[in-house]
């Protein structure tokens, strides 16, 4: 993995894994940010850039993402998201404001159920919540990350296959150029792999099965965001609006122009409106 330019902090999780916690400085409260399942915490660099005017930025690698590797056959229990994700609040010491993303999203509303009173307030992209109606549907996702491509010769041959397919050639070119630059591992022969590895990216699917009364508890102030309904079959999009209802300080706000990857597609107008939210 390329070094970052800016500190990295080395923590440890409840169970003793290392977490790597990202500072990405600026002035102000504290603003934590939380990936979507396969990312990183650089990949979100478009908009942290813009939020350290007005936050001090912090991030974190979940385990198995990004700085945090881990023992490729760990198992992967979304409880364990959630520690790294306090053990991270732990480090700064104080309420943090959250913006979070997919599993994320679900990562930071686990943390504030489970000790509440660490997030102050929380803007959620499509957190991975599934109300009792539709229930977990994790399966086709996780095949499909077994099945990613773990090795390229560099990562010019990464980010050219990327940007020429979907799903990540929806991304901004500076967000999806972030995600490949920090997203893959320097091996011995020169070539270059997936931080996250698919086995990893596919057990945290396989393990994407928290229910909307989890997060039942959370009554700190939380916008819950989606994009549009990409099929006939439900996704992460239908799942944001039960969340939403989920929550006693819910709000519910959509997007309808931009999909999944929202953050990434429309890097600058998601982080206006966390900035103007978070900020009110």
């Amino acid at each position: 993995m390329s070094d970052p330019a800016h500190p990295i902090e080395w923590l440890t999780s409840a169970d003793g894994t290392p977490i790597a916690l990202h500072d990405f400085g600026g002035d102000g409260p504290p603003l934590m940010v939380t990936h979507a399942t396969g990312f990183h915490a650089c990949t979100y660099l478009p908009l942290i850039q813009e939020w350290a005017k007005r936050f001090r930025v912090w991030a974190v690698d979940l385990r198995g993402h990004g700085a945090s590797q881990i023992d490729p056959e760990a198992t992967f229990v979304w409880d364990d998201f959630a520690n790294d994700l306090l053990a991270a609040i732990d480090h700064i010491g104080e309420p943090v404001y959250a913006f979070a993303h997919s599993m994320g999203g679900a990562t930071t509303l686990m943390a504030e159920a489970a000790r509440p009173g660490v997030i102050r307030k929380a803007w959620v992209y499509e957190p991975i919540i599934f109300p009792a109606e539709i229930g977990p549907r994790n399966s086709f996702m996780a095949e499909n990350a077994a099945r990613r491509r773990p090795n390229f010769p560099t990562r010019a041959d990464a980010l050219e296959r990327y940007a020429s397919r979907p799903p990540l050639n929806l991304l901004r070119a500076d967000a999806l150029a972030a995600y490949v630059r920090w997203g893959f591992v320097d091996d011995d022969d020169g070539t270059v792999r997936l931080a996250c590895r698919p086995v990893h990216e596919a057990l945290t699917f396989t393990g994407a099965t928290i229910p909307a009364s989890r997060i039942a508890s959370v009554d700190v102030p939380v916008i819950v965001a989606k994009g549009f309904t990409p099929g006939d079959q439900p996704s992460a999009a239908d799942f944001a609006t039960g969340a939403a209802a989920a929550l006693s300080n819910g709000t519910l706000v959509e997007y309808a122009d931009l999909g999944h990857f929202g953050p990434l597609e429309a890097p600058s107008r998601i982080a206006a409106d966390v900035t103007a939210w978070m900020m009110d």
